[in-house]
């Protein structure tokens, strides 16, 4: 039995939506939580016009022909950009996969010439925070209220100078 796991990062497409939108139904079904495409998650119906004609990027990991992770980039103006939809497979987490997938959408951050990333994050993600801290994301204190989804939830803003 064949157990390496060969993963590329490669971009996504409106094809990868289905597959998409059950991992990260996964994901959030681990903190009781599912997919709400009517508000939260509607960009997920449309990658291709949500991401790319944005002029953003939305990635996938794909582990022996499954996606098994996403990360997403939209510019918010000339300078800044915000990092989307960063999920794993539990059985990724914890190892390379998560740290190729962020390492990639910094560089591709960089290579855009943006100087400053920031994102919003679910509070309930603490393992997904410590990661965050670890890539050199600061949290200020900000928190948020979210009510687009089925139950209202919370987030914490994170961000980073580039250099």
């Amino acid at each position: 039995m064949n157990t390496t796991l060969e993963s590329i990062i490669r971009p996504a497409n409106n094809k990868d939506s289905p597959a998409i939108i059950s991992l990260i139904d996964t994901v959030l079904g681990e903190w009781n939580d599912r997919v709400c495409l009517d508000e939260a998650e509607k960009d997920l119906l449309n990658i291709e016009s949500h991401y790319f004609d944005q002029g953003g990027i939305f990635v996938v990991l794909e582990t022996n022909g499954e996606i098994t992770g996403t990360h997403a980039v939209l510019p918010i103006d000339e300078m800044t950009c915000s990092f989307k939809r960063l999920y794993l497979q539990k059985y990724l987490r914890g190892g390379s996969s998560g740290n190729n997938l962020m390492q990639w959408t910094i560089d591709w951050a960089k290579q855009e010439k943006f100087q400053k990333i920031e994102f919003w994050s679910d509070t309930r993600f603490a393992r997904a925070h410590q990661f965050f801290n670890r890539f050199g994301f600061k949290k200020n204190g900000q928190i948020r209220k979210m009510t687009d989804s089925f139950d209202p939830y919370k987030e914490f803003y994170f961000s980073m100078e580039l250099d």
